[in-house]
């Protein structure tokens, strides 16, 4: 390690996210630990260093932080798409696992030399009572109390950041929070239920002939507003920078689509005509957009990528994973 190179920890770095966050870290001249589970799935880690461990146990995150760091963004959680968040099967595991990894870190990082910490939050965090119509939802930060979040995930988050935020008043720890808003792109969850919405999408449409039917959960007239990754890591980038912001501030884009919507768009960039078949399933809030007003204020800057540039790479990156997978089980069908 270069003692002029700034250091960092990115814990989730085998996740969606992290496994980004570590490239970007890397590209920008840091020294970077990644710690996870797991290592990512679909990519090779570029961290300098990697520590498989369970940051809800206290000794991994003591192994973790075992010298000073300039930075660590805590991006791990227990979270997937709606057929893992909303189901209501998950509840438990998800606030028990994500307030430990949150609560150890905290403890830990008064004793140690923690610069500054980012906290990933969610879009999930904000009121059902102001997400029930899909044209005009209300997310702008101010509007998250009264508080009444539609999920156990969202609960968790919320008290997180508020946990955050406490340590920064009593001990003075420097702490950034973002709440994101459906992150996609390549490298990410595409099968097995914790895929989100662009993901599955993809997926479905990859799988099919042109002129197949597709399942979509609900009517397909809930609305989100969904962020290409490379746009999330330049808002983290930017938040990480600013000498005395600390959010929480929406990370997301102010495009909003339907979710019948976002399947034509996929369809369309696939070269695919396809039929919808609605189903029940679970679906969280009506309608969900970014709202932009207070990160354009403080940091100058806002996402602007068109959500069609996004898909386009995400798309062309599932339909190969989808081939791939039916050359193997042809191949070990065969075998």
């Amino acid at each position: 390690m270069n003692s002029n190179e700034k250091t960092a920890v990115v814990a989730g770095a085998g996740g969606f996210i992290g496994s980004h966050l570590v490239k970007r870290l890397k590209n920008d001249g840091y020294w970077v630990r990644g710690v996870d589970l797991k290592y990512p799935e679909f990519s090779k880690t570029v961290a300098d260093d990697f520590i498989i461990g369970d940051l809800r146990d206290p000794a991994v995150w003591n192994a973790v932080l075992d010298r000073p760091f300039d930075e660590v963004y805590q991006l791990a959680a227990d979270m997937g798409g709606a057929g893992y968040v909303f189901t209501g099967d998950n509840d438990a595991n998800i606030m028990h696992n994500s307030a430990l990894i949150n609560l150890n870190l905290l403890t830990l990082a008064q004793e140690r030399k923690v610069g500054r910490i980012f906290y990933s939050s969610s879009a999930c965090i904000y009121p059902k009572y102001n997400q029930e119509n899909a044209e005009t939802p209300h997310t702008a930060e101010h509007t998250a109390y009264p508080a009444y979040p539609d999920s156990e995930y969202g609960w968790e988050k919320l008290f997180s950041e508020r946990m955050y935020l406490s340590f920064n008043r009593n001990y003075g720890l420097d702490v950034r929070i973002a709440r994101f808003h459906n992150i996609f792109g390549p490298d990410g969850a595409w099968r097995g239920g914790r895929d989100k919405a662009p993901a599955a999408i993809c997926r479905k449409i990859a799988e099919v002939e042109d002129g197949d039917e597709i399942e979509i959960w609900g009517d397909g007239g809930q609305t989100r507003s969904f962020l290409y990754i490379d746009e999330c890591l330049d808002g983290i980038g930017k938040l990480m920078k600013h000498p005395n912001f600390s959010g929480p501030v929406n990370i997301g884009s102010e495009e909003m689509v339907s979710i019948n919507q976002l399947a034509d768009m996929v369809a369309e960039i696939a070269g695919k005509k396809i039929k919808k078949k609605h189903i029940e399933g679970p679906l969280g809030v009506r309608g969900r957009n970014s709202h932009n007003d207070l990160i354009k204020h403080h940091l100058n800057w806002a996402p602007s990528k068109p959500l069609r540039e996004g898909l386009e790479e995400t798309y062309r990156w599932i339909e190969k994973q989808v081939k791939d997978a039916r050359e193997k089980e042809g191949k070990e069908y065969k075998s």
